[in-house]
C-alpha cells in the first residue's frame, strides 16, 4: 500500500508558526499521512526552529521526521540532537547531504549523506527509520547519471531504509530512474516527491536551481492563462493530480508532498486521488 506524507519548513515568524500548528496541521493531519517531515536550513541555520516544530508536533502525538545534515555542526552537536529526538519519541529521520530543503536541491555541503547515515546508525542503532534524498532528473552537482545512482546506493548501503525524490513532472524520468536503481542492486523503496503548482514564478526559479524540469507544455499552458490565477490554480491541481494517479497506478511506493506550509492545493490533490 502506498504511503502519503507531507513536508513543512520552519516558519520565520510567530504568526507563521501559530498558523502552521493550529490551522494547517489539523487540516492535513485529517488526511491521515504516514508522517510529517520538517526541513533543516542551510548549515543548520534553522536547527532550533526545526526542533521547536518537531517538539510541538510530537506533543500532539503526530509522527514526525526531522531533516538532518551535518552542515556547520560537529558530531557532538548532532549526537546530542539525536538523543533529544529519541527522548521526544521521534522514530524517523530524513538524512541529507545538502544545506537546502529536499525538493529545492542545489547548495554545497560539507559531509556526504552516507557519512551522516552511518553516524546515525553508529549512535542509535536501528532506532530510526532513515530516509535519504534521490534525484530522478539527477542532482545538479552530479558528475554523471551513473555517479549519482552510485551515491544513492552508498547512502542506502550505509543503513538508510528508503529514499524520497526531488519533485518532478516527467513521470517517465521517475520510472526510468527506478529501473536504473534496480539494475545496480537498489531494492529499497523510493518514494515520489510531489510539488503542487502554486506560485509558478517561484516554481520556475526553484526548478532552475535544483535541476527539476518543468515540461514545455506545462509552461506554455500556464503562460497562456496570463494573469488568470484561478485557471492556473485549477490547471496545476489537475496536472499534479494526474501525475500522482499515474504514479500510484504504476506502483510507486508513496507520495511525499512538498506543501510549502499550505493546506491547499495538497488537500485537493489528495481528495482527487480518492485516498
Amino acid at each position: 500500500m502506498s504511503i502519503i506524507s507531507f513536508e513543512y519548513f520552519p516558519p520565520k515568524t510567530a504568526e507563521g508558526r501559530a498558523t502552521l500548528l493550529e490551522k494547517t496541521t489539523p487540516a492535513l493531519q485529517a488526511l491521515n499521512p504516514a508522517f510529517f517531515s520538517v526541513t533543516y536550513g542551510a548549515g543548520g541555520s534553522t536547527r532550533d526552529s526545526t526542533l521547536g516544530i518537531v517538539e510541538a508536533l510530537c506533543a500532539h502525538g503526530i509522527d514526525v521526521a526531522p531533516h538532518l545534515s551535518f552542515g556547520a555542526d560537529d558530531r557532538d552537536t548532532i549526537a546530542a540532537l539525536l538523543q533529544r529526538y529519541r527522548e521526544m519519541g521521534v522514530r524517523r529521520l530524513v538524512a541529507l547531504r545538502g544545506d537546502m530543503p529536499s525538493g529545492m536541491g542545489g547548495a554545497s555541503q560539507l559531509v556526504y549523506a552516507s557519512e551522516l547515515v552511518a553516524f546515525v546508525r553508529e549512535q542509535t542503532g536501528d532506532h530510526f527509520h532513515i530516509e535519504v534524498a534521490a534525484y530522478p532528473e539527477i542532482h545538479p552537482q552530479a558528475e554523471s547519471y551513473d555517479s549519482d545512482l552510485k551515491f544513492l546506493k552508498r547512502k542506502l548501503d550505509a543503513g538508510a531504509n528508503s529514499a524520497i525524490t526531488q519533485y518532478f513532472y516527467n513521470v517517465e524520468s521517475y520510472f526510468y530512474f527506478l529501473d536504473q536503481c534496480a539494475a545496480i542492486g537498489i531494492d529499497k523503496p523510493i518514494v515520489a516527491g510531489i510539488m503542487p503548482i502554486t506560485n509558478y514564478a517561484n516554481l520556475a526559479r526553484f526548478s532552475r536551481n535544483c535541476g527539476a524540469e518543468i515540461p514545455r507544455w506545462i509552461c506554455q499552458r500556464i503562460e497562456g492563462y496570463g494573469k488568470d490565477q484561478e485557471s492556473i490554480r485549477q490547471f496545476g491541481i489537475d496536472v499534479v493530480s494526474q501525475l500522482c494517479q499515474t504514479l500510484l497506478e504504476s506502483g510507486a511506493p508513496g507520495l511525499h508532498f512538498y506543501t510549502m506550509n499550505q493546506i491547499e492545493p495538497t488537500r485537493q490533490i489528495r481528495d482527487n486521488l480518492g485516498l
